[in-house]
């Protein structure tokens, strides 16, 4: 378990072009109540904020998440990331899971998801990325949507119309992912971005939250909570309080307002 990164309620950033956004976040991790080591790992440090959930064993699957987290936090201090910032990120820290400690024959591996500050045609941007299961979620104007899709079989099944979601919670397969960072293969994440608008929130989790907590209750505690340390901690009580079964770590970042040039 690697946590890189601390909370903050308010943080500037000045973008290429000149706009400012005012961001906050907090970001906690848990071993939960079934599990003896937490594979979990987390950045919270601009430009980048991410979350892995290890796999391959409790030496393997530790290293695999903190050597993803490692690599992405050597943007920190940088403005703005790009795509190719984080493909490489990622081709290095499955090279370090290579070397690591605990690797067996078959490998190690992690999943990790996050946001990273972009621009897009002079545009402000979060880059968001995904490989597994674990999740992004904005919240905006009341409305949460998943922005992210698990790489997974349930989610597979669920695509093919042979389950449906509610279905998807309890299936036997619901811990099989079809795409990891590691196990000696090129990371194939997918990105997707998004316009940074004041007043949004965002939501990293591993799934460690999700099982525990559904898609109404995850609104309920990100609607409910005025700050981002609130919502988190929040949340991270109640994935407890629901059983804990898993390593769970949460990661909320809220965007205080953008201020363009023009607007000055």
């Amino acid at each position: 378990m690697t946590q890189i990164g601390i909370g903050n309620p308010r943080h500037r950033v000045v973008l290429p072009g000149g706009t400012e956004v005012e961001i906050a976040w907090a970001a906690m991790t848990d071993t939960g109540l079934r599990r003896e080591v937490n594979e979990d790992s987390f950045l919270a440090q601009p430009p980048v904020f991410a979350v892995a959930d290890g796999m391959g064993g409790h030496a393997a699957g530790d290293f695999a998440s903190a050597a993803v987290v490692t690599r992405l936090a050597e943007y920190s201090g940088r403005t703005v990331v790009g795509t190719p910032d984080i493909d490489q990120a990622l081709r290095s820290a499955v090279q370090d899971m290579g070397r690591g400690r605990g690797v067996t024959d078959e490998g190690s591996g992690t999943t990790v998801t996050g946001v990273a500050l972009g621009s897009i045609s002079g545009e402000p941007a979060w880059i968001v990325f995904n490989i597994g299961d674990s999740r992004v979620y904005r919240l905006i104007g009341g409305v949460l949507e998943q922005l992210t899709v698990d790489h997974s079989i349930v989610q597979e099944l669920v695509d093919a119309g042979q389950i449906t979601r509610e279905e998807a919670e309890t299936h036997p397969h619901s811990n099989v992912i079809t795409r990891a960072v590691g196990f000696h293969e090129a990371p194939l994440p997918d990105y997707r971005a998004i316009a940074i608008e004041p007043g949004m929130r965002l939501l990293i989790c591993s799934d460690g939250l999700t099982k525990e907590i559904t898609a109404y209750g995850l609104r309920h505690f990100l609607v409910s909570n005025p700050t981002a340390d609130a919502a988190a901690r929040h949340l991270m009580d109640a994935a407890l309080g629901n059983g804990g079964r898993d390593n769970v770590t949460v990661v909320v970042l809220d965007v205080l307002d953008v201020v363009r040039p023009a607007d000055d």
